[in-house]
């Protein structure tokens, strides 16, 4: 393994972490309304599950799936529907006004683990790009060094994420335009939570 497949991985992470996904919009979505110390829990535990996936995948849990195909539709179908509902919740509370609540950052971060947890796309797309990216000869402190490596990339991200959204003018900006977001928002969700219903792989 050299460095420039730690770069190449790490340019196919910030690209699929900034699309519009389940994660990015949470991390959104609860600044906004329990402030930034829950912001930051959350993006703790969707990278920590991350993270976690991509060792899963490194150490063969996608070939687990092959084997039991039923294991993997269960997890599928769970997240499909949670999906679905939080698209739902999303599209209804559009015109709602964004209310303050006290949410503590255990509950945040217990809230960004079960998103990424019951996203099993997650373990897939790691061990699509873990393959084509990196030797198949690698050792575990190799495997450990990439997912701890996502680790950071993730935490990096998802604590600047909710650091921009806690500023006045960005958070402005984003209210102003809330019933627009929040309705394409719900879309994306909903369309993504649907394709992983009724996908067969």
């Amino acid at each position: 393994m050299e460095l420039s497949h730690i770069l190449a991985f790490n340019t196919a992470l910030v690209a699929a972490m900034i699309s519009p996904g389940p994660a990015f919009l949470m991390t959104v979505q609860t600044t906004l309304s329990a402030g930034n110390r829950a912001g930051v829990a959350l993006g703790m535990g969707l990278g920590l599950m991350a993270s976690i996936w991509t060792l899963s995948a490194l150490l063969g849990l996608d070939a687990v799936f092959t084997l039991f195909p039923w294991a993997y539709v269960a997890v599928k179908t769970i997240g499909a529907v949670y999906l679905i509902y939080v698209a739902y919740s999303m599209w209804r509370g559009a015109r709602d006004p964004i209310a303050k609540v006290d949410r503590p950052a255990t509950r945040a971060f217990r809230q960004g683990m079960m998103v990424n947890a019951l996203n099993p796309k997650s373990v897939l797309f790691a061990a699509a790009v873990l393959v084509v990216i990196f030797p198949a000869d690698m050792t575990l402190g190799q495997n450990l060094l990439i997912a701890g490596n996502q680790l950071v990339m993730e935490l990096a991200f998802y604590t600047a994420l909710s650091f921009g959204m806690s500023r006045q003018a960005i958070s402005r900006a984003y209210l102003a335009a809330k019933l627009y977001t929040d309705r394409c928002a719900a879309g994306v969700l909903g369309f993504l939570g649907l394709r992983l219903l009724v996908s067969r792989a």
